[in-house]
This record gives C-alpha cells, structure tokens and sequence, in this order.
C-alpha cells in the first residue's frame, strides 16, 4: 500500500557538477526535493520506488544498485540506485532514475531497500494506472519518488519554444499534484503533454494509480520555470 510519495524534477541541472556556474539558479529547487524526500524518509516504507520517464516503450525494471552516470551531460560522475549489488549484466539507469539516485545520495537514503521503474511517456493513462496499483502492492508500506518536469514551452528561450497553452498546462499540473487531487492528474492528456514536452505526465498517472484507495493529502513544496521548463516539488502523505 502507498504511504508516501514525493514529485520532483528531473533536469540535470539539479546537480550542480552538470549545471556549473548556473547551479545556484537550482539550490531553491534542491532544498525542496530535500524536504519531500525527508516526507519518504518519515513514512518509514518497506521499499522505495523511484518512477521515472524513460525512451522504452511501456515500463522498465531497475534493481537495486545499479547504475547511472552524468557523463553524457558532460561530467565524470556516476550514481547508484542505494547501496551496490553485485547483480551482473545491470543496464544504466536513464537521466530521470539518475537524478533520482542523485537525490538520494545527497540525502543520504537508507530507510529502505530502493528499486527503480522507468515510465515509456507513450504510455497510455489506463496502463498507467495498471502500473501504479501494481507497485503500490508491492510491499505492505511503499513509498514513492516520482521524477518528471512540466512543460518545455513556457518561454522563447524554452526547449520547445514559447506555447501559450503550456502555463495554464503547468499551473493545473501544480494545483493537482499539491492537492493529491488523483481525478485531475489522471485526466492530463497524453497528447497535449507530448507537445509540451512534459516529461512527467506518464509517472504522475503512476502515482494516481499507486495512491487509489489512500487517503493521502499533497502539499506544494515548489513550483517555478527557471529555464522555461517547469518544475514541481510536491509531497504526499
């Protein structure tokens, strides 16, 4: 049963080695992921699942321990998802379960054992919700870190160009996963998120499905566009 869940970006720039000297642009966004996985840590879960978009199509599996890496952004550094295993032939986690990883080192996570869910953003709102009752039976006690940006469309300088469509998009994605407000984040059309390039429409329709039957309440930690791209913090319990 889902006891807990904590919504982040997952740009990144939220490690400061990939963002450089704009890292401090990031710190306000930082501290409130802190503070939502510090909501996790509280919960005490029998296991963790980090839910993040991935290129696959439909969903991906990722042990504990393995691997993720920044070197594609341009850094010398590697993550885990929790401590090492000796799993052979593990595939590297994508951006949004490293960054994922990144945040749970930072915090020094180990409440837990973790395991890692790579969300296709193709996929279907009804699958979605499949998927989410199933990882929310996993354990008696299961915790949630959900990483996924807004929309990429809020500014010219925007990976997507400016989209009038896409504050209204961001303001409603904020408003329902402050809220915890399930009906709300599983009606976000999957068509509309795809041409906003919002990444975490897929894993917060997980979450939807994960906290059926909860009584869980949300709180808004964090809602800004730094880089046109926008980004929430929010954390269930």
């Amino acid at each position: 049963m889902l006891v807990s869940a904590a919504v982040c970006p997952c740009p990144p720039l939220l490690v400061p080695e990939v963002a450089a000297g704009a890292a401090p642009e990031m710190d306000a966004a930082r501290a409130a992921c802190s503070d939502a996985l510090g909501v996790l840590a509280a919960a005490r879960p029998d296991l963790l699942v980090v839910v993040g978009p991935a290129e696959q199509s439909g969903r991906g599996s990722f042990p504990q321990g393995a691997r993720g890496s920044f070197r594609g952004f341009g850094v010398d550094l590697d993550v885990r998802l929790g401590p090492a295993t000796d799993a052979p032939g593990e595939r590297e986690l994508p951006p949004s379960l490293a960054v994922g990883a990144w945040l749970l080192e930072r915090t020094g996570w180990a409440d837990a054992p973790i395991e890692g869910l790579g969300i296709g953003e193709a996929l279907a709102p009804e699958r979605c919700g499949d998927v989410g009752r199933e990882t929310g039976a996993r354990a008696g006690r299961v915790a949630l870190l959900v990483m996924g940006d807004a929309s990429a469309c809020r500014t010219v300088k925007a990976p997507g160009y400016l989209d009038e469509r896409a504050a209204p998009f961001d303001a409603e994605v904020a408003r329902a996963l402050g809220t915890a407000d399930l009906p709300a984040i599983r009606a976000l059309d999957p068509e509309l998120a795809q041409e906003l390039k919002a990444s975490g429409r897929a894993p917060w329709q997980v979450l939807a499905g994960a906290a059926e039957n909860t009584a869980l309440s949300g709180s808004l930690l964090y809602e800004a566009a730094p880089y046109g791209v926008g980004y929430v913090v929010a954390a269930w319990s």
